[in-house]
This record gives C-alpha cells, structure tokens and sequence, in this order.
C-alpha cells in the first residue's frame, strides 16, 4: 500500500519544476538542475538507489537527450539551409499570394505553414518561423504569436518527424522493467505498442483538432477586430472545416496505416494543397476580405519592438526560386524516411540488428566492448550502452535510424541543389549548433530528472514501485473510473512544465499505463489520451511562450498569452477526456 508521505516525497521533484519554472518563471536552465537534483536526493534516501545507480539512470537519460539535439541539429541545418538559399521566402509567398484576407491568412499560414514545420523540425520552430511572418504580413505582434501557438497544436504528437511517439513512448516504455514485462506478456513490443498509441492520439485528434483552423481564426478575429464578436470567423466557418477535415484525413490515415513520423508532414502537405486549389478555383472564398483596425487605434500591448509590415513588404522582391525547387528537400527528406523505416530490412539494419539477406548475415555493428562500467556496442550508425556502471540499465543511440541523419542529407542535398556557397552552409550548420545550447542544458536534466524517476525502483533493494509507479497508483486511486477523463489534462500539465510533448511523454506515459493497468482499462488509448494532452500543453508551456514572443519583440506578454490560450486549451482537454471515457468504457473496451 503507497502512503501519502510516499505520494509527497515521489512528487517532490515535480513540484520544484512547478514552483521554479511556473510559478516563479526561472528559465529551465536554472530549474531543471536544481529538479535533478531533487529527484537525485529522494531516489537516494526514499528509494535507498545506490549512487552507481543513480548515475546510471541519469546518464540513461543523457544518451536520449543526445538522441533528441541530433534530431533538432538536423532540423535546424535543414531550416537555415533553406532560409539562406531563399527556399523559404518561396514558401512563404506561396501562401501570402493566395488571399488578403487576413482569416485565410490565419487558415494558409498559421494552420498548413505552422503544422507543416512542426512535421519537419517542431521544437518551437513553428511559432518562431510562422510568428514573424504573419508579423510581416501586418498582423499584430500578439494575435501573430495567439495564431502561431494554436495553429500548430493539432500536429506536435508527431512533431519533429515522430519524436515525441518515437522517444516519448516507445523508449521509456522498453526502458521500464514493469511495462516491458506487461507488453512481453501479451506478445507486444515497445516499438508495436508506441505505433498504436500514435494511431490511437491521431482519432483523439481527428475528433477534436478538425476545428483548430476555426478556433485560431475566430481567437484572432474576436479579441482583434474592431469588435469583440466571432461573426467574422463564422462567416468563414466552412473553409474552417473544410480545412480541419482536409489536413486531418490523411494526418489520420498515415498514423494508421504509415508510421508514427508522418502524420503532420502529410497532413499538411495534403491538406494545403487541397484547400489551396479550393481557393484558386473560387471555392469557400468570403464575399468580403476582412482586415484588422487600422493600425493607429492597436492598444500598446499588441505591438512589440519590432513594426509590423504589410502584404507588400513579404512580396516587396521578386521571388528567386520556383516553388517546385523550394520544396524539393523536404519531399527527399519524405522519401528517405519511408525508405528506411518501410523498406526491409533497412529499419532493422539501421538499428544495429544483423539481417540476412540473400542468405548471408549483415550488419553494420563494428565491435562490442565489456568495460567496468558497462558494455558498449558500436556500429557505423548505432551506439549501445548496457549495464551502465554495473546496473542493469542500458540506452542506445540509433543515429542512422532517427530523423536527425535523413534531416541532414536533406540538407545537404539542398545545398548542392540551391548551389549554396561554402560560407553559407558553414553559416546554417554553425547557427544550428548555437541554437543547440540552451536546449542542451534544459534537456539534459529534464530527461536526467525523468529517468531517475522512472528507474527509482530498479535496484534490487529498493521499493517495489518506482516514484512514477507511486504517483500512478495514487491518482489512479483518487480518480477511480473517472481517471480516463483525466489523462489528457495530465499530458497538458506535463508538457506545460517542461515545455515538451516529448519530455511530457516520458515523465507521464509510464504513469498513464500504470494507472490504466491498475484500473482494468485500455492502456493503448489511455496513453494515446496522454500523447494528444502533451502536444496542447504547449499552448501555454512558458518556453514555446517567451520563444514566440521574443521574435515578434514583444518578451514581457506571457501572461496575456497564456489567458487567451487557455481557451482552446480547456476546450481540448474537456473533449478529448470525454472521448477518451467513451473508448475505454463503450466503444473500445478490449482494446489492450
């Protein structure tokens, strides 16, 4: 039985990050340490894990940082690349051509661009790309970043190519000794159960996102026109859901029937292609363009240090590249994903597993080592770390199989095709690097944090249940039936703290299968419930906040952005708890 001192002492270290990061807003290259640490000192007394251990599990939680940055390291070549080369500018006025109207604007822009980047890089890339943007286009620094943040919720589960399903879930699922015995036991793998969690967050999704394009339309219209009434947004409510069902299809269908890494970047693609020539062919275009008050009448607080711009000043030059050619990398950066994740037997080889083909054995693993503190497997595109100083803990790093290799051939297959010049790559690798730093930091001791909670119970002297086990079972016991309605909300809280559906998914996806197994109910859809409250968590996470404003030049506005974000981020979390209550005890009781 888990007392209550248990209960306070296993959420210690989650409530420094509340008290730190929320309530007194210290960046989380301050407060994640100082988490860590908190984590590291009630694993050690509480949970008597020895220092070894200790150790182990933060340097378990390193190797996954590192995996996470060589993600973004690649993202961020291949969005400098494309900035440099002018891609970008071809991109942007693709979308800025099609309409003046400012709510297909938000639709175009906000919506297809912001989910489109999340696809490809996520990280805080959408609101920081797509912000400035609609900043140049006219809008108000503040309804920019309002825009910018809700627009692109919908696609984070599957943000930076799959990230937050492929570390968030799958790794902490194999990594926990209790769930990968339950997923054994059912003949399941980590890998199979993290794709039917992400197929599951996409119908959560489906249900509820297909009206994301008409809440960002109808936030911007109603707190930024001339009047506070939504009736502008209603006026162009049918492209709204036009567009929401348009994106969200084939985002639905490549998380059922593709792979976890796809479903933004289809859906969007698709779904602004479609809604696109909708509008071209005259199709759901309103009889009257609308526009915001003239510029003289914007209260203070919707303008930063930086002037807004006008539709002329986006296409003030002519554009330098086709539009073919500017989308060029990211289709190659398409089919090199789903070669090496469909294709077989590249998935495995890139994982460092031996294949046979044509009857004979290959692998691309160099050599294996036994050391005192551990044993190390090295490949040409994988490195593995088992039994880290004499533990039973182990990570690896498949550096050929995550995006963050096929990320960087996109790449550099963009700078040979923009004929790039040298000092211009060597500008876009290095900015990716510095943006590299303070996420470094951050992430290092968040995961760090994470797995020393997660692995609290793994010494053989140490309490059955982990600290993760522990704050499962006694929210499992305080909701009791109701938990399932609870679980998104849980993913949102997470994600909010730290500032990452990623980080959200591996902190809480254990607990959420824990309490679902503890409660007889589905855990496929109650951590898919988790992965979909990790992405709109972001809506009001105060790193996503303070990283959008600051590039409209409008820092100081967090908290006016967070009330008006809570909108849409309590509507989310209300619908997908309620659906998630009528999968697990109606519609979809069997399922595992």
């Amino acid at each position: 039985m888990v007392s209550e001192l248990d209960v306070l002492f296993a959420a210690l270290p989650l409530l420094v990050v509340g008290i730190l990061l929320v309530g007194l807003l210290w960046p989380a290259t301050r407060a994640m340490p100082i988490a860590w640490l908190a984590a590291i000192g009630v694993a050690a007394v509480v949970w008597n894990m020895p220092p070894a251990w200790l150790a182990a599990a933060t340097v378990e939680g390193i190797l996954t940082a590192i995996q996470i940055l060589w993600i973004v390291f690649g993202a961020l070549v291949l969005l400098y690349t494309m900035m440099l080369a002018g891609a970008f500018d071809a991109l942007n006025r693709s979308f800025a051509t099609v309409s003046e109207d400012r709510r297909i604007q938000v639709i175009l822009v906000a919506f297809f661009l912001a989910t489109f980047l999340e696809g490809v890089a996520g990280f805080g890339t959408p609101a920081a790309v797509v912000a400035p943007l609609l900043l140049g286009l006219g809008f108000p620094a503040l309804a920019a970043v309002i825009a910018a943040l809700i627009g692109h919720i919908i696609a984070v589960t599957y943000g930076a190519v799959g990230t937050p399903i492929i570390v968030g879930i799958r790794e902490p699922m194999d990594s926990v000794f209790r769930i990968r015995t339950a997923l054994e036991s059912e003949g399941v793998t980590a890998a199979e159960f993290s794709v039917n969690v992400a197929a599951w967050a996409a119908t959560y999704h489906l249900l509820v996102g297909v009206l994301m394009p008409f809440i960002a339309v109808a936030m911007v219209v109603y707190f930024f026109g001339e009047r506070r009434s939504i009736r502008p947004a209603l006026e162009v409510a049918p492209l709204c859901l036009f567009a929401g069902v348009a994106f969200g299809v084939p985002y639905w269908f490549a998380a059922w029937y593709v792979t976890p890494e796809f479903p933004s970047l289809i859906g969007s693609m698709v779904g602004a292609t479609v809604v696109v020539g909708a509008l071209r062919a005259g199709y759901f275009v309103p009889d009257e363009d609308w526009e915001f008050p003239d510029q003289s009448e914007w209260p203070d607080h919707w303008l930063g240090d930086i002037q807004p711009g006008d539709r002329g000043s986006v296409l003030s030059s002519e554009p330098r590249m086709s539009l073919v050619r500017a989308w060029t990398p990211y289709l190659l950066l398409l089919v090199l994903l789903v070669v090496t994740r469909l294709v077989e037997p590249l998935p495995a080889l890139l994982q460092g597993e031996t294949v046979t083909i044509l009857g004979r054995e290959l692998s691309l693993t160099l050599w294996s080592i036994s050391t005192g503190v551990g044993q190390f497997t090295i490949g040409l595109v994988s490195l593995e770390w088992a039994e880290i100083f004499g533990t039973r803990i182990g990570n690896e790093i498949d550096f050929g199989y995550v995006p963050g290799m096929w990320l960087l051939a996109s790449a550099l297959a963009a700078m040979v095709l923009f004929d790039m010049e040298r000092s211009d790559a060597t500008t876009a690798c290095l900015e990716a690097a510095r943006k590299l730093v303070t996420p470094l930091i951050a992430l290092v001791f968040v995961l760090a944090m994470a797995q020393v909670m997660l692995q609290s119970a793994a010494h053989p002297d140490a309490p059955p249940q982990s600290m993760i086990v522990v704050l499962a079972m006694a929210t499992a016991t305080v909701f009791g039936p109701a938990y399932p309605f609870v679980a998104a909300l849980i993913g949102a809280l997470g994600a909010t703290l730290v500032g990452s559906n990623t980080v959200s998914n591996i902190t809480f996806g254990p607990l959420q299968f824990i309490a679902a197994e503890n409660l007889g109910i589905s855990r496929e859809l109650t951590v898919g419930s988790q992965a979909v409250g990790g992405a709109i968590g972001n809506l009001v996470a105060i790193h996503n906040v303070v990283a959008a404003l600051a590039t409209v030049g409008l820092v100081g506005q967090e908290g006016r952005v967070i009330r008006v974000n809570l909108v849409p981020l309590v509507y989310y979390t209300v619908f997908v708890g309620v659906w998630t209550v009528l999968f697990v005890y109606v519609l979809f009781p069997d399922v595992f």
